[in-house]
């Protein structure tokens, strides 16, 4: 049997180091070696299979024209392995690596950077790799070990820019040369792991953030940090059991927090088994609690079973907490924690695809109403983040289109309309983040920022669209130097 303390101590704060190299002139550095073979894993496969060259490059081809002042950095994190897997791979596994464009006086500029974490560096020294997947049966008697791949996503906050993973620490780097400060654990004051999607109130400019236990209780602790990033309070909030929380809310007033049926078991994990595994039969609720309560202050609502990996946004009306998130009638499985040999196998990404989705909680009453707001299939959310908590109009999701998204979707909640946004044949892109316009006049006054992959060319670029003119081609394609794989959450960082 694992001994539940050293198998946390192992997994949920392995740490990671990042060591970047500079924006400078045009160049490309050999960091991987490329001869070697490669399983047939769905997602080490196509656009989702990894690059070998850490790459930087100025003077870009724009298609079109940057918009005057847009003048920042955009970065985006996701998995990029160095190395074959041992056995299994899971997409959510692989080494982070940033891929950053930086936009000045209409002119662009491009490089990624390995995030070259402890496990990273271990797994260079050796040639090969050696952490196990999270889908590897155990062997021996000692707990695996399971590196912080810093992969998920990005913050800036503070003056800093965070790369997150949910089961570790976050990493600070600095822009926009992307060369990396150390782990950041907010003056050794964070104490749980931190979710990859925290949330940064537009008024009072704090973060709130959560952390998920998967062997031990507190199964879920919950902190406010101060604009200054000073971390103000932790609480623990009391979960029957481990699950699998990816994201949450906040409102003006309270935070929203996902309980659902994705359940952890750790047995089921010694005995070989898929280590999580989606339960209906134990219920899906929607708790709310004030920001600066105690855990034991939470109020919990019960929904239909489901699973929500994102949420748009969240805000109050009236004596209701109003909810929004992409939401799926069980744990995709296209993404499910099960070995998955070649693409011929692997699920279709239309398969219990999630859809915008609605709850509405009454705090009175403690009656909820849901409902799916369209039926196509739709993830990675975003708004104008100026409107976190709060009332919101516009929101931006991915559509699925086959191997990623087809195309982008604004939906107008107001009016109970959307805008589709093509890519065009062949084409696919990731998670489009919001990027107001310094002088805004309306909350949709900005760009939508991704990056596509063209299937045609076996090229990438950034594609920059209007939010105003949504269905027109993009007002600028800035053409990459190199292939994009496709990834995970990214950030504007405005640097003007």
């Amino acid at each position: 049997m694992f001994d539940r303390r050293e198998f946390l101590a192992t997994s949920a704060w392995a740490g990671g180091v990042w060591v970047l190299g500079e924006l400078g002139e045009c160049q490309a550095e050999l960091v991987s070696p490329t001869s070697q073979k490669w399983p047939a894993n769905y997602f080490l496969q196509g656009n989702f299979a990894p690059v070998a060259e850490e790459v930087t490059e100025t003077e870009l081809k724009v298609v079109g024209k940057v918009p005057a002042g847009l003048h920042g950095l955009f970065v985006r994190n996701g998995p990029n392995p160095q190395f074959p897997p041992l056995r299994n791979y899971h997409w959510f596994e692989g080494d982070g690596m940033l891929h950053a464009v930086l936009l000045r006086d209409g002119k662009a500029s491009y490089c990624n950077r390995w995030i070259r974490t402890d496990g990273w560096k271990e797994e260079r020294k050796a040639g090969r790799a050696v952490y196990p997947s999270l889908l590897d049966p155990p062997s021996g008697t000692n707990p695996p070990r399971f590196k912080n791949t810093a992969n998920t996503s990005v913050l800036w906050h503070h003056g800093k820019l965070l790369a997150l993973w949910e089961a570790g620490p976050p990493t600070e780097v600095r822009i926009p040369d992307l060369e990396t400060v150390g782990l950041y654990t907010f003056g050794g004051k964070l104490k749980h792991p931190f979710t990859a999607h925290p949330k940064v109130d537009p008024v009072s400019g704090e973060v709130l953030c959560f952390g998920y236990n998967l062997v031990a209780k507190p199964y879920l602790q919950y902190s406010v940090i101060e604009p200054s990033g000073r971390i103000a309070s932790t609480t623990d909030i009391d979960l029957p059991r481990p699950v699998m929380m990816h994201d949450f809310a906040v409102t003006a007033n309270y935070a929203v927090f996902l309980d659902l049926p994705e359940v952890f078991n750790l047995e089921r994990a010694i005995r070989g088994e898929p280590p999580f595994k989606f339960d209906p039969e134990a219920g899906a609720r929607i708790g709310i609690m004030p920001r600066r309560a105690d855990g034991t202050a939470i109020r919990w609502f019960t929904i239909s079973p489901c699973y929500v990996f994102h949420t748009l946004n969240a805000w109050e009306a009236g004596d209701e907490v109003v909810v929004v998130a992409c939401r799926s009638q069980k744990f995709p499985p296209i993404v499910e924690f099960v070995p998955t040999p070649n693409a011929a196998e692997h699920p279709n990404i239309q398969d219990s695809e999630a859809v915008l989705y609605q709850w509405r909680c009454h705090l009175k009453t403690g009656k909820v109403v849901e409902g799916p707001l369209d039926d196509r299939g739709a993830e990675f959310p975003r708004i104008n983040e100026r409107f976190t908590g709060r009332p919101s109009r516009f929101g931006y999701c991915g559509r699925n289109g086959g191997e990623m998204f087809d195309g982008l979707i604004r939906y107008d909640l107001a009016r109970q309309s959307s805008t589709f946004h093509n890519h065009g044949p062949g084409r696919f892109g990731g998670e489009g983040v919001f990027v107001p316009r310094r002088d805004a006049a309306s909350e949709d006054d900005g760009w939508l920022m991704t990056y596509v992959f063209d299937r045609n060319t076996g090229k990438s670029e950034l594609v920059i669209v209007d939010c105003r003119d949504f269905a027109a081609p993009p007002v600028a394609r800035v053409l990459l130097p190199v292939r994009v794989p496709y990834g995970f959450h990214g950030t504007w960082v405005d640097l003007a």
